[in-house]
């Protein structure tokens, strides 16, 4: 009897060794990090990881973070400006600003291309309106079409921003490839090419009222860089 037991202790204690010997190897193995699409790997652009949250002056100050990611070459100032728009609205988001002045840069050219004049007095102020109208009827007169197309922004960098009450102001610099061709009253090519796209470099100030309920934002100045 005595030595069956010993045995059967002999057995159990080999069968304790090996699963906790598996057991052991599989838990070491959970508890390395399974490497993601951007961690780490060979050739892996660093620049998706976002930015950890840093500590800034503005937080102490009371101004609400705008997002922690970074827009290309933005300024302390900018970033300052921005803050301080975020602050006066609560429901302006830098990042959702900048798709809508993509999409205001793109309307506001085909409207003018295409003479709306409804359209571009939807999307300006009045005084950048009256220049895009009077430029209008200016080609209007000699019997001028524009034939031209926006190619592509390449890119879109904010260079100035602030906010003096009640007016938030956000400039933006586009660099674009547009196809510009313009054509007399019988439709034939008078300058430009559809064929070769220009780099056009334009500087847009958008400006908002706070103070108004609508969300709108308006093209306040252009100017070329």
């Amino acid at each position: 009897m005595t030595v069956e037991i010993v045995i059967l202790a002999m057995i159990a204690a080999f069968l304790g060794l090996r699963l906790y010997s598996v057991l052991g190897r599989r838990a070491e193995h959970e508890e390395e990090p399974i490497q993601g699409r951007f961690d780490d790997q060979p050739g892996a652009d660093q620049r998706m990881r976002p930015p950890a949250p840093q500590p800034s002056e503005e937080a102490s100050q009371g101004f609400p973070p705008v997002a922690q990611r970074e827009y290309p070459s933005a300024t302390p100032m900018v970033d300052r400006g921005l803050r301080e728009i975020a602050a006066a609205d609560r429901r302006f988001d830098a990042f959702a600003f900048m798709d809508g002045a993509r999409s205001a840069y793109s309307m506001v050219l085909e409207a003018f291309w295409n003479g709306d004049k409804e359209e571009l007095r939807h999307l300006c102020d009045n005084d950048v309106f009256e220049s895009f109208a009077q430029a209008i009827d200016a080609r209007n007169e000699a019997g001028e079409t524009l034939d031209n197309r926006l190619v592509r922004i390449e890119d879109m960098t904010i260079t100035g921003a602030g906010y003096d009450a009640p007016m938030a102001r956000v400039t933006i610099r586009f660099r674009s490839d547009i196809a510009a061709v313009t054509r007399d009253k019988d439709g034939n090519v008078i300058a430009g090419s559809l064929d070769d796209a220009i780099e056009a470099v334009d500087i847009w100030t958008f400006v908002r009222n706070t103070n108004s309920s609508g969300p709108d934002w308006l093209l306040e100045a252009t100017d070329e860089g």
